[in-house]
């Protein structure tokens, strides 16, 4: 019975390990995906919505909750200045139903 609940909350906890907590870095060599932030939406892989808190944030749908420290967050991300040198093009939304993916090839980089 006790293996039983310490496996439970093991993935319970886990659950979380999918939110878009991320955190932007100083520098390129320290990021997981480098992100470009282009003008219009349908240029995009991903639309983004930030979120203003942690438990709003959605499991890799777009619903990014900014950190304050880089050990609080699953994913560094670093903007880049120009769009070729991006792994991920985002856009970000105005309303929290517009976030999504309009390219699923690249959902793979925020897991």
């Amino acid at each position: 019975m006790k293996y039983i609940l310490i496996l439970t909350f093991a993935l319970a906890s886990n659950s979380k390990l999918f939110a878009q907590k991320v955190f932007s870095v100083d520098y390129e060599n320290q990021a997981d995906v480098k992100v470009f932030v282009v003008k219009y939406e349908n240029q995009a892989d991903l639309n983004v919505f930030k979120v203003k808190y942690e438990n709003q944030t959605g499991d890799n749908n777009g619903k990014w909750f900014f950190t304050d420290y880089v050990n609080q967050a699953k994913k560094k991300i670093y903007f880049v200045k120009y769009e070729n040198q991006a792994d991920l093009k985002i856009y970000f939304v105005e309303y929290e139903n517009q976030a999504g993916w309009n390219k699923k090839g690249k959902k793979h980089l925020m897991y």
